[in-house]
């Protein structure tokens, strides 16, 4: 009998995936384990591997697609065996669970706007799909509490989805998805942004499987409705910032001269962890100066002895050693804060997000435990992870879990720069270009110093001002004092 595959938690917290390139046709034999597809999710592409050997009847989705996790992709059925009924489920399953990225709506989402041009028709209602069958039989009713899994979970009980297309706040027709409990379907950070920028969610489109609104549908519904209020939008009560009506219009006479590209795989992920940046982080800077004259002459007279031990040894390890002692002397930046509830997460485990610029985009791969780690270790670690960054093969896994980042944007000669954080993480730390600078030293002497620029990107409700400035003169000291860092790190 034909089996369906299904996209497969890669990693936790990852709930849907964007379908980049299928492997093999339909029509063609997959063994076991073979890959058939690749996939990306937060960055990271993988090649997801064949559950069964047989014959690919039917690719449920196409490339460029997001798919919710444990949603079906294909079905295989065993030598021998044609497509059936059970594809014919599938397909049905996968146009209700599938949304091209680049179109933003779903077929559920079509189907509401079909009835709007039906004024006769009241409500949109869709089947059940042979998943959500499933669903129903092992779990019931699952009452909807906000968070994204009882999302799944409330949808896959409601034996139909039922859409009002009367009017809503605004006097606009609604055309999200809701539950039967009347709850519609959304992330928590839209919801909450929803709240902040007084959106009624059951009038924003879902973009996200199953119709669900993703915090883009949000800041995009709140945009055109500022447009067409007033020339010159003001930001709703509670927003906190102004949402500016932005619309691009092709300058006259260069339409030839243009181009366009979907927003989709690398490119898209670095824009939903943008966004999701700057709305959800009270973004402020610090920035501050080492002398680092004397780590880059301990440099000079270790790398020698490192790349004897096949280590080319770089400035990021110390700095890295330095960044995880301070963060034990001040916890606050190493926290984040559980937007859903209301909580601050103190964590007593120093793993740096490292960010490396890829021909793709830019990606964050994460060191573990680093106050555990010589100097050495972390050596091997930097460059197998930089390398491997820039090839496309991290996996999920090596791309999580960071409570604390750092961006070498000196190494392309950067001299100043303002990161941008890595949410959910508290902060991030810019460093930049070692300059040899004019100084004076303890005597009061000019002399020559290797000078290099800290930025330190907080979450000023995470973190104090204050907080923020001694914990920078803390990796300063060290960076400053090297043979102390190394004793302070072990």
């Amino acid at each position: 009998m034909p089996r369906e595959v299904v996209l497969p938690e890669l990693a936790e917290s990852v709930v849907e995936g964007e379908i980049l390139k299928w492997l093999v046709n339909e029509g063609d034999s997959v063994a076991l384990e073979q890959p058939i597809v690749e996939v990306m999710t937060d960055k990271v592409t993988v090649e997801l591997p064949s559950p069964f050997a047989g014959t690919l009847q039917k690719k449920l989705v196409q490339e460029g697609e997001i798919v919710a996790v444990h949603a079906a992709i294909a079905v295989i059925a065993e030598a021998g065996e044609t497509a059936g009924a059970p594809v014919q489920a599938a397909a049905s399953m996968a146009t209700a669970t599938s949304i091209p990225a680049h179109a933003g709506a779903s077929s559920a989402q079509q189907a509401v706007q079909e009835s709007f041009e039906n004024p006769t028709t009241a409500h949109v209602t869709l089947p059940v799909t042979a998943q959500e069958e499933r669903s129903i039989v092992e779990s019931g009713s699952q009452e909807d509490k906000g968070d994204d899994q009882s999302l799944f979970k409330a949808f896959a009980s409601d034996e139909k989805l039922s859409v009002p297309t009367g009017l809503g706040r605004g006097g606009q027709s609604g055309n999200t998805a809701a539950t039967q409990h009347g709850r519609v379907l959304a992330v928590p950070a839209a919801r909450q942004l929803a709240r902040e920028l007084d959106v009624d969610l059951s009038q924003v489109q879902g973009s996200g499987p199953n119709g669900r609104v993703r915090v883009t549908d949000v800041h995009n519904y709140a945009m055109k409705q500022a447009q067409a209020a007033q020339p010159q939008a003001k930001a709703p009560t509670g927003s906190g910032m102004p949402v500016a009506p932005v619309q691009y219009k092709t300058p006259k006479g260069y339409e030839a001269l243009e181009s366009r590209t979907p927003l989709r795989g690398m490119r898209r992920a670095i824009s939903n962890q943008m966004l999701a940046s700057h709305l959800y982080t009270v973004r402020t800077l610090t920035v501050d100066e080492a002398n680092l004259s004397k780590l880059v002459a301990l440099r000079e007279r270790l790398k020698g002895g490192a790349e004897a031990s096949g280590v080319k040894l770089s400035y990021l390890p110390f700095i890295f050693k330095a960044i995880a002692t301070a963060l034990q002397k001040y916890p606050s930046l190493n926290t984040s804060f559980d937007e859903a509830a209301q909580e601050i997460v103190q964590k007593r485990y120093y793993n740096l997000g490292m960010a490396v610029a890829t021909d793709a985009g830019l990606i964050v791969p994460v060191i573990r435990d680093v106050e555990r780690k010589s100097v050495l270790q972390l050596a091997r670690e930097i460059l197998d992870l930089g390398t491997r960054a820039r090839d496309g093969k991290l996996t999920p896994d090596e791309m999580a879990g960071s409570s604390f980042s750092v961006t070498n944007i000196g190494s392309i000669g950067a001299l100043f720069s303002f990161p941008i954080i890595n949410v959910p993480d508290a902060a991030i730390m810019g460093i930049h270009s070692i300059v040899k600078r004019p100084v004076f030293d303890e005597n009061d002497q000019v002399v020559p110093g290797h000078m290099m620029y800290l930025s330190l990107s907080f979450d000023h409700r995470l973190v104090d001002g204050a907080e923020a400035a001694r914990f920078c003169k803390e990796v300063i000291r060290l960076l400053e004092n090297p043979e102390t860092l190394l004793l302070e790190a072990i």
